[in-house]
This record gives C-alpha cells, structure tokens and sequence, in this order.
C-alpha cells in the first residue's frame, strides 16, 4: 500500500455487534439518545467528507438494499463510482455503478489503488470478511449506534483471524453514536 491509496472498511453496528437485522430494515439508525459532550451533526461536513471518497465497493445485497433506500431517500453515493462485487446479475441503474466478479486480488491491486486514493468498502459482512482475511484494508472505521438489537447480522463473526489494529482516533457525536477508527497493522 502506499499513502496514495487507502481502502477503508466502514460499517454501522449496533453495541451488539449487528450491522444488519432479520429484516432488513434501517430504522433502528434513527437514534433519540442525547449525548451532551458529544459532537453535534450541524458541525460535522458531511458533504465535504463525502467528496473525499472517490470510490465505493459493496456486495450485492447491500447494493440491492441502497437500490431499495434509493426510492425513498435518493442515491446516497452520488456521482462517486461504486463497485458492486457479485456473481449475480444485478439491474444496473446508474452510470456510475459497475459490476465485478473476480479476484479481489485483482480488483484492488490492478482496478481500485491505481485508480482511486480514498476507497471505502461499504459491506456487507461477507465482502468485509474477504477484504480483512485477504489483507487487502487499511483501516475499519465502525459508527456504532446506541441500541442493542439483540439477534440479526454480526459483522465479524466466523473471520477466523486474528488481526492487530491500531487506533486512530474515536469521535463522539451527540446523538450517542460512537465512531472507532483503527488502522490495521501489517
């Protein structure tokens, strides 16, 4: 890796360890917590950190559920490239969305680093498990939320690898979320 390429795995968790329920359903992002020492989301520029990733890489469910959160609240990752890695063949409603089956050897090393400076892989569990097992991130970053969900997707579980990591920094934000940024030692 050089300084000019960065892949970062970022999830949001709940305190248990879920990144996904049964269902699918996203609500439980919706936070009530106050926080009051924490940092208020009026001070953070979302849109100027957004500007910085120049490519997104997803599997295939989790691009099919930003499809379906697309409808009602828009594309989140706007005119940014995003890399859906699938076997299966997938609607393809966007030009800035390209499909990709193969080595991820292959797709990071001679497709994503030449390419891209800042690239975030944005899940699901399984496509983060392959990244971490094959060394191909740099860093995770985990929002994790103020909830409990009690059964549901587990990001790490099953990886099978123990794997150092060093933190970076934590920020708190006033709505109780707690993000955890920790760059993988090599």
């Amino acid at each position: 890796m050089t300084d000019a390429s960065r892949i970062t795995i970022h999830i949001v968790s709940s305190v248990d360890g879920i990144i996904a329920k049964q269902d699918n359903s996203v609500s439980w992002f919706e936070t009530t917590d106050v926080y009051e020492k924490g940092v208020a989301g009026e001070d953070v520029d979302v849109a100027g950190f957004m500007k910085t990733i120049d490519c997104f890489v997803m599997g295939s469910r989790t691009y099919e559920h930003a499809l379906e959160l697309s409808r009602q609240y828009g594309w989140a990752y706007g005119d940014v490239p995003v890399v859906v890695v699938s076997a299966r063949s997938l609607p393809v409603e966007r030009h800035s969305v390209e499909l990709y089956y193969g080595d991820l050897h292959t797709l990071v090393n001679d497709r994503i680093r030449p390419r891209y400076k800042n690239t975030w892989v944005a899940g699901g569990a399984e496509l983060c498990k392959s990244f971490l097992r094959l060394k191909l991130a740099d860093e995770i970053r985990i929002s994790i939320l103020p909830i409990i969900l009690g059964k549901g997707l587990l990001f790490l579980d099953g990886l099978g690898l123990e794997q150092p990591l060093h933190l970076k920094n934590t920020t708190a934000y006033r709505n109780g979320m707690v993000e955890l940024w920790y760059e993988i030692k090599k």
